[in-house]
């Protein structure tokens, strides 16, 4: 696939996903490294475009198989739910989260039938979606159901141009629970799950052979029991069984270095073990170059690590760092479509 076909789900139409996913689009408009089109309402798209002053045409196209237009021109798959006047920027409002919904669910099928190579999501409003009637979480929990399946993880990709380009991954043993919470649901056999779905994850993206390291959870690594024994009694035991099994993994290594080290190229791919502590590491590194990935889905999908941003939607101020790094990883990552649904379509 020399250009692939992405789909760009411009998330609440109220926030700034439309501007972002505008600029993105414009940005590349003349040469484009791939034919994305945004998935969304062409009226919002259109009002995005003025709000951020961008000297673009607004070209509506109803087949994937369309060639890009060209220079000047971004492409957007009209799903036609907010066909009147549109509603103010930055409030929560039924319509524009079943706009949301619609984009998401249009652009998942186009992915299932093959018809694209992935989709780039912008970022949705909680609110907005459960107005509109969805009883989804978020996106995460939204694709598991178009998809069927019902086990996905949230891998963080950073690319260090400092050290040729390496790609760090971070993925998350734990994810939206209190910290608390966290700590309790780290058990011998969670890890062990949550270490081989990651090195699977890595396979499957392109690392061959991957090398993986565990962070620990305590200061020093708990220094041997005295500030914390979950690397004792836990992560330890873990990657013990994980590397019985012919597989590379190390660990526990103290937080405040293993990432470093993911960084220059000593690991492919880090496990946080808590929301916070990789979140922390990535977006401190570079926030608008961390972007996720889901995988288990048999679907590529990458998305902003942002929201919605209602306190500037409108004003045409919103960076498009993250979405354009979005952009970008899917592009990279579109050779892999095949291998990704050969590992994780349910059977």
């Amino acid at each position: 696939m020399t250009r692939p076909v992405l789909a760009l789900t411009v998330g609440d139409p109220l926030g700034i996903g439309p501007e972002i996913t505008a600029r993105t689009l414009a940005e590349f408009a003349d040469d484009p490294p791939a034919h994305g089109i945004a998935v969304g309402d062409a009226a919002v798209m259109r009002r995005a475009v003025e709000v951020c002053g961008l000297d673009v045409e607004v070209r509506v196209v109803n087949d994937w198989t369309t060639e890009p237009a060209g220079a000047g021109v971004i492409d957007v798959y009209d799903i036609g739910v907010l066909t009147g006047a549109l509603p103010e920027w930055g409030v929560v409002d039924a319509d524009a989260g079943r706009a949301a919904v619609r984009a998401i669910e249009i652009a998942t099928k186009a992915a299932m039938e093959q018809q694209i190579a992935g989709i780039v999501t912008g970022p949705i409003n909680k609110e907005a979606i459960w107005a509109a009637g969805s009883t989804f979480l978020g996106h995460t929990e939204m694709l598991g159901d178009l998809t069927g399946v019902s086990e996905q993880d949230t891998m963080f990709v950073i690319r260090n141009e400092t050290h040729g380009g390496h790609h760090l991954r971070i993925f998350f043993a734990t994810r939206h629970m209190s910290l608390r919470e966290a700590l309790d649901a780290i058990t011998v056999e969670n890890q062990v799950g949550s270490i081989e779905r990651a090195l699977k994850a890595l396979t499957v993206f392109g690392v061959d052979e991957p090398r993986l390291a565990t962070a620990a959870i305590n200061p020093h690594g708990g220094e041997n029991g005295h500030f914390g024994d979950e690397e004792i009694r836990v992560l330890t035991p873990a990657a013990e069984q994980v590397r019985a099994k012919g597989l590379q993994v190390a660990g526990p290594i103290p937080a405040d270095s293993v990432f470093h080290q993911g960084l220059v190229g000593r690991y492919d791919g880090i496990l946080s073990q808590y929301h916070d502590q990789g979140h922390i590491a990535a977006k401190t590194y570079d926030f608008d170059g961390t972007i996720s990935v889901t995988v288990g889905l048999p679907i590529l999908r990458t998305s902003v690590d942002h929201g919605t941003a209602f306190d500037i939607a409108g004003t045409g101020k919103a960076d498009h760092g993250t979405m354009r790094s979005a952009y970008l990883a899917a592009i990279d990552y579109s050779p892999f479509v095949d291998r990704i649904r050969e590992a994780y379509l349910p059977r």
